[in-house]
């Protein structure tokens, strides 16, 4: 792809809404179109961010330091995998990234959006995703999705009043990067979705082309 920058996906929803079901597909449907891709996740991607990962999903800890070391992950993640691999012009497929920090910690866990926007600054500079898809589902959904899932995790054990707030975040995301998130209403059938997705896949590649050609992205 010569030396244009490569595109950033991310994919977003609380647990249970089945955004994880897709990435392996998307993966597949980029390398299909001749594109390098890197398929990551956060918390986690590189070995000390899938440390962290294994702290922050099971160990108890003050909203701060959960914040913080969310954001060291994501330092991490940023350096070491996403800025290489979009400098490479390979494409970075990511399941969750900054939005759920807003969704998770500053909604959910109602720290609010500044502290967020603060670290959001300090560790990204102006990296943002091209586009994240928001995988929507009602909350008595995610839950019934979830209770039959694997162990849960400490996320995941949290209550019906904190998912609506994690929920209700995200939404507020969306609404304020309409030119970035895409909400996708993930009670629809797997084929509806992916038709859907495939349309915005479509229309990346094309706007990704036409920035190639016009020398900039």
């Amino acid at each position: 792809m010569d030396n244009q920058r490569g595109c950033f996906i991310t994919l977003e929803g609380v647990d249970g809404a089945g955004k994880s079901t897709h990435v392996g597909w998307l993966v597949e449907q980029l390398e299909s179109r001749g594109l390098q891709v890197v398929s990551t996740r956060e918390p986690g991607g590189t070995e000390l961010g899938e440390q962290l990962r294994q702290l922050l999903l099971t160990r108890p800890m003050h909203l701060k330091t959960e914040t913080l070391l969310m954001f060291a992950a994501r330092c991490e993640h940023i350096a070491k995998v996403i800025e290489p691999a979009l400098a490479a012009g390979r494409w970075v497929v990511c399941d969750r990234f900054t939005d759920a920090s807003y969704a998770y910690q500053g909604g959910g866990r109602e720290m609010g959006a500044a502290s967020i926007a603060v670290l959001e600054r300090w560790v990204q500079g102006d990296l943002q995703p091209d586009r994240s898809w928001l995988f929507d589902v009602p909350l008595e959904v995610a839950r019934e999705r979830l209770s039959r899932s694997r162990e849960l995790d400490r996320f995941e054990r949290e209550g019906p009043a904190f998912f609506e707030r994690t929920r209700q975040a995200y939404h507020q995301r969306a609404r304020e990067h309409p030119e970035r998130i895409s909400i996708v209403d993930a009670t629809l059938d797997v084929d509806a979705i992916r038709a859907d997705l495939l349309r915005d896949i479509d229309a990346l590649l094309e706007k990704h082309g036409k920035a190639r050609a016009g020398g900039s992205l």
